[in-house]
């Protein structure tokens, strides 16, 4: 079993910053790719950010440029720095962690980009 903690969604404003974090623990043993996916009300989940293993990442069109994922090596934490926050931005972000090919979800985590 693997179980996925996520902290540091909230409420900002347009512009604002924000980090999320994720820890994972339990049989987290050859992890695939650590990162994050949000939903908004209405949408599909999608990708944010992910990395991989080896350090490689992928992000999403909307956030390159204003979002930042990191891991260091062999660390069961994932990061997102997130700068620039627009309201579009505003969803229930998801960590992900995959394990030798399994996904696994986090419960989620609420931001919300508004005056």
């Amino acid at each position: 079993q693997v179980q996925l903690a996520e902290s540091g969604g909230g409420l900002v404003q347009p512009g604002g910053s924000l980090r999320l974090s994720c820890v994972a623990s339990g049989s987290i043993f050859g992890i695939d790719f650590m990162g994050w996916y949000r939903q908004a009300p209405g949408k599909q989940r999608e990708l944010v950010a992910r990395i991989s293993s080896g350090g490689s990442s992928d992000y999403g069109d909307s956030v390159k440029g204003r979002f930042a994922i990191s891991r260091a090596s062999g660390s069961s934490t994932v990061n997102l720095r997130m700068n620039s926050l627009k309201p579009e931005d505003t969803a229930v972000y998801y960590c992900n962690i995959m394990v030798r090919g399994t996904n696994y979800w986090g419960q989620g985590t609420q931001v919300t980009v508004s005056d």
